[in-house]
């Protein structure tokens, strides 16, 4: 009796046993991913296209991340990045960082990335990762960054500078780059689409 016991006892013990590496592995994985993915967006944001107004890759950055790591990974990985340049780090455009970049005029369009990740790993993970939600997705993403961002602008450049219409804020911190945004998005979705089978869930 007591030796059927013991068989039982560990018969149920090593399932759990097996289970635990496996667990620890995984979180380990998305720790790398997140790690990897914040980086990323931080390349992307060093990256310059000179035009009049110099455009950035922040946005495409922000938009894979999101995209290829599901709704919790992709926020904690932009996260990361907003929390590593406003601790020094030199990760946002330019290769600047600090709390005067983050909390000054334009730094509302870098939070606003929260709720791209947000809006864009959401939609994939109700929707589906169909080519017209990464689209659509990301679209919308992006333009309630500009929203919140352009809020943000109007608010610090109003305390600090004087008055400005939404008008001439949307001339200097969105219009310029409606269409360079968009062209991101369709190279974003190509990526996406062709990079999701190598990242693991």
């Amino acid at each position: 009796m007591v030796i059927i016991m013991q068989e039982k006892i560990k018969n149920a013990q090593a399932p759990a046993e097996n289970s635990a590496p496996k667990k620890s592995k995984f979180k380990t994985i998305d720790v790398v991913y997140i790690g990897v993915f914040a980086a990323l967006i931080a390349v992307c944001s060093w990256i310059q296209i000179p035009l009049t107004i110099p455009i950035t890759l922040q946005t495409m950055g922000v938009c894979i991340a999101s995209a290829l790591l599901g709704l919790k990974r992709g926020t904690f990985s932009v996260l990361i990045y907003i929390l590593l340049g406003l601790i020094g780090v030199p990760v946002y455009a330019g290769f600047s960082a600090g709390p005067g970049v983050l909390f000054g005029s334009t730094g509302g369009y870098i939070v606003g990335f929260i709720f791209t990740a947000l809006i864009v790993g959401g939609a994939l993970k109700l929707f589906g990762k169909k080519t017209w939600v990464y689209i659509v997705s990301m679209i919308v993403g992006i333009l309630v960054c500009y929203a919140f961002g352009t809020a943000w602008f109007m608010i610090v450049y109003t305390k600090n500078m004087g008055a400005i219409t939404l008008g001439v804020a949307l001339s200097k911190c969105v219009v310029p780059f409606l269409i360079p945004d968009l062209v991101k998005i369709i190279v974003a979705t190509v990526l996406c689409k062709a990079l999701d089978k190598h990242v693991k869930a």
